[in-house]
């Protein structure tokens, strides 16, 4: 009886001094955030990296498309040639969506 006393009277002890180490962390370890002054430019910046990002897939698919059409004149398969056109149309639209929709007055 005496044993399991004492063991969770340690596991209480080890307990506590889990929750003082986690509070003296997180009091003495607290780093101040800087925000910008304007929100907008932040909503800006991560807009242009998500176009960014979309640009290089749309590269990456038109390239794609051109090593289709290459085959396909190769191999004089026509299914194939018409796959490579669409993954190459498909892959410009992709790669210059931002243009497209500054254009139409979206963004």
């Amino acid at each position: 009886m005496k044993h399991s006393t004492l063991t969770s009277h340690a596991k209480a002890r080890r307990c506590m001094g889990v929750w003082t180490a986690i509070v003296l962390s997180v009091c003495l370890f607290t780093v101040p955030a800087f925000a910008a002054d304007d929100p907008l430019a932040i909503v800006n910046n991560l807009s242009d990296f998500i176009f960014s990002c979309i640009k290089a897939i749309g590269i990456i698919i038109l390239g794609w498309g051109v090593v289709q059409v290459g085959m396909s004149v190769q191999s004089h398969d026509a299914s194939q040639r018409t796959q490579g056109f669409l993954c190459l149309f498909g892959g410009l639209l992709i790669a210059f969506c931002k243009e497209i929709l500054t254009t139409i007055g979206v963004v």
